[in-house]
C-alpha cells in the first residue's frame, strides 16, 4: 500500500480527516502562500535598513526591546491585541497544554512589556523593536503573511506633542534610508464614531455605515446615515491637503466630542509644521481600515511616484492607542514600519566590490583589502583561468599579485 499520512482540519460540523499520499509531497522549495525566502542581496539590504532605522530611533532616546515570537493567547490578544484576533495563528503549546498565538503585530507586545516588566519605569517611556510578524492572511496590496517590521512606541503622555514626535521620528528614519518624496496621511479614527454616537446610530446600522465609509460609497452613506448623511458626506469629500481639510472641518457643525478631535488635529499639524516642515501632510478624517484599535490621531506613510517600483502601498502606520490593562489603560502612541514594502520602494543597491583571492595570499593583505572596502572571496583550490572563475563566483575582480584587476 502506498505510504500515506493523515491530518485533521476543523469544519462547521466538527473535525474533518484527510489523507495525502507521501508521493504528493511538495517540492522542497515550495512555501506556503504569502511566505517567501529573502535571497542575496535583499537579505543583507534588509539587515542594513533595519539597523539604520533603529539607529535613528536610538538617537531620539528609544530603547530596544525584544518580545517573543509567541505568547499565551489570553495575553497576546488582550487590550490592543484584541483587534488582531482574526489575524493571529494559534496552536496548542505541548509543554503547558495552553493555547498560544504567533504575534501578528508587535505593538500589543510592547504595551504588555510597558505595563508589566517596565511598569515602574519613568514616563514617558520610549521603546523600539524589530522582528518578524505572521498573519493568517495578507491583503491585495500586501499579499505577504510573514512581514518584517520595525517600530517605536511612546508610552505615557497624552499630549499632542507625543503624536508630533511619533510622526516626526518615523519620517526622519524613513528619509535617512532614502525614501523618495515621503508623505504622511493623518486619520481620525474616533471622529466618525463621535458623529455616529451624537446622531444615535448604533448596532448593525452603525456597522453598515462604517463599511460604506471605508469604501468611500457616498450613495450608501446617504441612505444609511439619515440626518447625519450630509455631515458625513462633507467629511468624506474633505480628504486632501491638511489645510484644506482643516478649513472644511472648521465650517462644519461638529458634535462636541468631534470638535475635540478637530482641535487635537490642529495642534498636531501645527507641531509638524515646525518639527518636519519638509514632510508632505494630507488628512483623511473618515479612514479607519487598519486603525481598528487606535483611539486618536493615526497616520500612514507613503512614498512618491518616483519610488523604485511605483506605488507599493503604505510603508508603515501608527497612531494613538491604549496600552496597559483594559481596566487601567495608559495613553500611548507609536508606529510600525514594514521592511518588505520599504525594500520595494528603495532603488536597487549597488553591488559591493567582490574580489576573488587565489590561495596562498598573505592574510594580512586580505585584511587590509577588506578594511579598504573590498569583499574578499577566498578560492579554496587553484584553477587554470582565474578570470573565468571570478565571473562564475560573481566577483568583478581577481587579485593578481597584490593588485585587484577587473575581470571584464
Amino acid at each position: 500500500m502506498e505510504d500515506c499520512h493523515f491530518f485533521c482540519v476543523p469544519s462547521a460540523s466538527g473535525w474533518c480527516i484527510f489523507s495525502r499520499a507521501m508521493s504528493e509531497a511538495p517540492h522542497p522549495a515550495l512555501l506556503p502562500t504569502g511566505i517567501h525566502d529573502l535571497l542575496p542581496p535583499d537579505a543583507d539590504v534588509e539587515a542594513q535598513v533595519v539597523a539604520r532605522l533603529m539607529k535613528t530611533f536610538a538617537a531620539h532616546g528609544y530603547e530596544r526591546v525584544k518580545p517573543p515570537l509567541v505568547e499565551f493567547e489570553e495575553t497576546l490578544l488582550s487590550g490592543a491585541g484584541a483587534a488582531m484576533s482574526n489575524a493571529t495563528f494559534r496552536m496548542m503549546d505541548p509543554s503547558s497544554h495552553r493555547m498560544i498565538g504567533v504575534r501578528a503585530d508587535m505593538t500589543p507586545q510592547i504595551a504588555r512589556i510597558a505595563a508589566t516588566r517596565l511598569g515602574d519605569a519613568p514616563r514617558p517611556l520610549r521603546l523600539s523593536c524589530a522582528g518578524q510578524i505572521l498573519r493568517v492572511a495578507g491583503s491585495e496590496i500586501c499579499p505577504e503573511r510573514q512581514v518584517g517590521v520595525v517600530g517605536a512606541e511612546l508610552i505615557g503622555p497624552a499630549v499632542p506633542a507625543a503624536d508630533v514626535e511619533a510622526i516626526a521620528v518615523a519620517a526622519e528614519a524613513l528619509r535617512a534610508i532614502g525614501i523618495p518624496s515621503l508623505s504622511v496621511d493623518i486619520t481620525l479614527p474616533t471622529l466618525v464614531p463621535a458623529v455616529v454616537e451624537a446622531y444615535g446610530i448604533a448596532g448593525m446600522p452603525a456597522a453598515a455605515l462604517r463599511a460604506a465609509l471605508d469604501h468611500k460609497d457616498i450613495a450608501a452613506v446617504a441612505v444609511l446615515a439619515g440626518e447625519a448623511g450630509e455631515l458625513l458626506a462633507e467629511l468624506l469629500a474633505a480628504a486632501g491637503s491638511a489645510q484644506a481639510t482643516l478649513g472644511v472641518l472648521d465650517r462644519l457643525d461638529l458634535p462636541p466630542r468631534a470638535r475635540i478631535e478637530r482641535a487635537r488635529l490642529g495642534a498636531v499639524l501645527d507641531g509638524l509644521s515646525a518639527a518636519a516642515p519638509e514632510l508632505k501632510v494630507t488628512v483623511d478624517s473618515v479612514e479607519n481600515r487598519g486603525f481598528e484599535y487606535h483611539t486618536g490621531i493615526s497616520f500612514a506613510f507613503f512614498a512618491g511616484a518616483d519610488a523604485a517600483h511605483g506605488p507599493v502601498g503604505d510603508l508603515g502606520r501608527g497612531g494613538r492607542y491604549d496600552a496597559g490593562n483594559p481596566s487601567a489603560p495608559e495613553p500611548a502612541t507609536g508606529f510600525t514600519l514594514y521592511t518588505d514594502t520599504i525594500l520595494r520602494t528603495l532603488p536597487r543597491p549597488v553591488s559591493p566590490r567582490r574580489l576573488l583571492i587565489p590561495p596562498g595570499v598573505d592574510p594580512a593583505h586580505c585584511q587590509a583589502l577588506r578594511e579598504a572596502g573590498w569583499v574578499t572571496v577566498a578560492a579554496l583550490e587553484r584553477v587554470e583561468d582565474w578570470r573565468a572563475e571570478a565571473r562564475r563566483l560573481g566577483c568583478g575582480y581577481v587579485l593578481q599579485g597584490e593588485i585587484p584587476v577587473a575581470v571584464g
